[in-house]
C-alpha cells in the first residue's frame, strides 16, 4: 500500500530542499546564480538543509562553469537537471537526465557565456532517484518469496491493485503478515539504504514519511524495496552484501499502511522524477516460476532453490 508523491518545484531561490520520502526516494534542489562583470566567478550562495549522500557542486575555469555530481550512495543515482540560462550555452540539451556512479564525483556538464563580456545568469533545479535508468532487468531470474522456508502468507494486493498498486507501484506485491515476521531477501545484492526508526503507521499518505524499509540493489542494476518494517527491525546495514534467503528485517505496519503487511516491489528510475516498477516471478512450494495473484496464499519451499545469482563479487 504505497504511493510515491512527486517533488514539487519551489519558487524560493538559494535553498536546498530534501524531498527524500521514504517510499518515493526522490530529491529536489533549486539554485539561482547570477554574475555580472563585477561579480567574482565561482562564488555561489546556498543555504538550507545539507544532503550528504548526493551533492551538486560547481567549479569555474576559463570562463566555463562545470557541474559535478558527488554521489555517496551505495548505488547509482539518476538525476534530471532543468536549467534556465541567460547568455549561456551548455554542453547538453536541457532538461538533461543522466545516471551517476556510486561513491564517486563525476562531471555532469558545463555551461559557458555566449558573449563573454556580458552579464550571464543561470538557474537550475535538479531531481534524483536512486538507481540507474539504464538498468535492464534479468527476466530469467526467479525470485524467492521474501519470508522463511515453509512459511505461507496471503497476497492481499497484487499487480495492478486498485487500492494503491498503480503508477510507480503497478507491479508491487503486498502480503498479509503478522508484525515481527522474519523478512528475507527475495534476491541477493547490495543493501543501499535502510530505515527502521519509526513506530507510526496509518491508512493515508500523511504517514508515508514514517515508512521503515530496506532497499537492495541487484546485480542487473534494479532495486528491491521491502516496506512497512517494524521499528528497530532491520538487521542489515547500508553497504552490506546479502544473498537470496538471508534474513534482512522483521515485518511491521509503519508508514502508509492500513494493517500489518509486507510490501515488495522491484523498480528502476525512468528519470530523476519518476520510476517504473517491474513485474517478476516467484518460486513457490508448488510452482517453479509464477506470477502471484491477489487473494491467494503461497508457501515458500522448505528448501529454496530459486535461480539465485552469486553476489559475492557484485559490483556497485
Amino acid at each position: 500500500m504505497l504511493l510515491s508523491p512527486h517533488p514539487k518545484r519551489s519558487d524560493r531561490k538559494f535553498l536546498l530542499f530534501n524531498r527524500a520520502a521514504a517510499c518515493g526516494l526522490a530529491l529536489l534542489s533549486t539554485l539561482t546564480l547570477a554574475h555580472g562583470d563585477s561579480a567574482p566567478a565561482g562564488k555561489a550562495q546556498m543555504t538550507g538543509a545539507s544532503i550528504p549522500e548526493v551533492k551538486v557542486t560547481t567549479t569555474h575555469a576559463g570562463g566555463a562553469t562545470q557541474f559535478f555530481v558527488e554521489n555517496n550512495e551505495y548505488c547509482e543515482v539518476t538525476m534530471t537537471f532543468e536549467m534556465g540560462m541567460v547568455n549561456l550555452t551548455g554542453t547538453n540539451r536541457f532538461p538533461y537526465t543522466a545516471t551517476f556512479p556510486p561513491r564517486a564525483r563525476t562531471e555532469a556538464f558545463e555551461v559557458e557565456p555566449l558573449r563573454p563580456g556580458d552579464r550571464w545568469e543561470y538557474t537550475y533545479t535538479n531531481y534524483f532517484k536512486l538507481g540507474s535508468n539504464c538498468a535492464r532487468h534479468d527476466d530469467n531470474y526467479i525470485y524467492q518469496l521474501p519470508y522463511s522456508p515453509g512459511d505461507k502468507f496471503k497476497v492481499t494486493q497484487g499487480y495492478n491493485g486498485k487500492f494503491s498498486h498503480f503508477g510507480s507501484n503497478q507491479y508491487a506485491i503486498d502480503w498479509d503478515m503478522p508484525e515481527g515476521t522474519l523478512v528475507c531477501a527475495a534476491r541477493g545484492g547490495v543493501v543501499v539504504r535502510v530505515k527502521d526508526d519509526s513506530d507510526k503507521g496509518g491508512p493515508s499518505l500523511d504517514y508515508d514519511r514514517f515508512n521503515n524499509y530496506v532497499l537492495i540493489r541487484h546485480d542487473d542494476g534494479t532495486l528491491g524495496h521491502y516496506c512497512h518494517l517494524q521499528k528497530g527491525g532491520v538487521v542489515v546495514k547500508a553497504g552490506q552484501v546479502v544473498a537470496a534467503g538471508d534474513v534482512i528485517a522483521h515485518s511491521g505496519s509503519t508508514g502508509f499502511s492500513s494493517g500489518p503487511h509486507l510490501h515488495f516491489c522491484v523498480f528502476k528510475p525512468k528519470d530523476g522524477r519518476t520510476r517504473v516498477s517491474i513485474p517478476v516471478k516467484f518460486h513457490t512450494s508448488r510452482d517453479p516460476a509464477i506470477t502471484l495473484a491477489s487473494g491467494h496464499s503461497y508457501r515458500a519451499p522448505e528448501i529454496q532453490n530459486a535461480s539465485v545469482h552469486s553476489v559475492a563479487n557484485a559490483a556497485l
